[in-house]
């Protein structure tokens, strides 16, 4: 019930607090929050988030893995763009049947991510050296490696991709298709401008993989047992080492999916415009609201997903669309008080329920 109360708490201060700060800068809290809860519940304005929510799952997921064994991954910005740039190009190389097609795209991406990911999990298993440090680090390096390889070896040439520098685009066989259809049978018809992506299976499949990877296998309860108590783990027969590069990989494998939303649907081809930067930050917030639970994710990243959605209906009717940032990092700093408040609060009382089960000492009587 705490667990509950916890994120529930957390948004109602948020929302009080974005208020107060609206009333400061003499813009109405009812008129933003009505356009928030009737314009950002509309149907284009729900596809928008859904569409937005895909990548911010998947990046909540992947800094998760690493949560789960107190690994910190911050290098899953660096790990995605590398990735979609080798899918991509690996995409627009091969000619397959449709299933394929797509297919090959997703374990190359998987693959790049985990690859680039074991580095900082060797630098810490056999160095010590922080993750922290190394996946900062990494992600420079992603940055410089990623745009070197673009500019000399995987540029389409002008005639292919117009001005905006990308890879040679996929065929059509190697993209999801639109769900405009298939929800128009639903009653739902959507305008060609507003397309809901298929790409929202690949993060049900990544949610679906994460619940049965930690919670249903040996290797999910080592992962768990190690990071909540490493020398028990280890004292048990679990190899350490093993586990953070095994925890690193896996992380980077799921890193690896975020950013194909666009190149695997209209876009087709990796460019700056079709993979946009942030994602892995986001999903560190989204993960710490979500408590690494798959279904706690997937609430934080529609929260989130959603808050960036209303910024199209706030600034259409001339309200500060900015709100939604102020918001988002209020809810972020809330639910950790609110999570470290339920810590100790339960903490408090399991030592109060040992002390009463506790037997009364035996009075020595001379």
């Amino acid at each position: 019930m705490l667990l509950l109360a916890a994120p529930l708490l957390a948004v109602a201060v948020a929302v009080a607090a974005s208020a107060l700060v609206l009333l400061a800068t003499g813009n109405s809290p009812s008129k933003v929050f009505w356009v928030m809860a009737v314009k950002g519940t509309k149907t284009e304005a729900v596809v928008s988030m859904l569409n937005r929510a895909g990548p911010y799952y998947i990046s909540g997921v992947a800094v998760a893995i690493g949560f789960k064994m107190n690994l910190f991954n911050i290098g899953v910005e660096g790990q995605y763009r590398l990735a979609a740039l080798l899918a991509a190009a690996a995409g627009a190389a091969v000619t397959l049947p449709a299933p394929l097609h797509v297919l090959v795209i997703l374990l190359v991406a998987m693959a790049t991510g985990a690859l680039w990911a074991v580095i900082p999990g060797l630098l810490k298993a056999t160095r010590g050296v922080s993750e922290v440090i190394s996946t900062i680090m990494l992600n420079a390096v992603a940055g410089g490696v990623t745009a070197l390889l673009l500019e000399q070896y995987l540029k389409a040439p002008q005639e292919q991709g117009g001005y905006t520098v990308g890879t040679r685009p996929i065929g059509a066989s190697g993209r999801f298709p639109s769900l405009n259809a298939a929800i128009a049978h639903l009653g739902i018809h959507l305008p060609a401008a507003n397309r809901l992506q298929a790409y929202i299976f690949v993060a049900v499949a990544v949610g679906v993989a994460y619940h049965l990877l930690v919670w249903r296998t040996r290797f999910g309860f080592d992962l768990r047992a190690s990071g909540s108590n490493p020398s028990a783990a280890e004292a048990s027969g679990v190899d350490a080492k093993r586990m953070i590069v095994a925890a690193m990989a896996i992380s980077g494998a799921f890193a690896g999916l975020v950013g194909l939303s666009q190149v695997l649907s209209e876009a087709g081809r990796y460019t700056s415009d079709t993979v946009i930067g942030g994602l892995g930050f986001t999903g560190i917030a989204v993960a710490l609201l979500g408590r690494n639970h798959p279904l706690g994710i997937a609430l934080g990243a529609l929260l989130w997903a959603f808050m960036d959605a209303v910024q199209t209906p706030l600034a259409n009717e001339g309200l500060p669309k900015q709100i939604t940032a102020i918001m988002q990092g209020l809810i972020v700093l809330s639910v950790v008080v609110a999570y470290e408040v339920v810590r100790r609060t339960a903490a408090r009382r399991e030592a109060s329920e040992l002390r009463r089960a506790m037997p009364a000492p035996e009075v020595v009587r001379a």
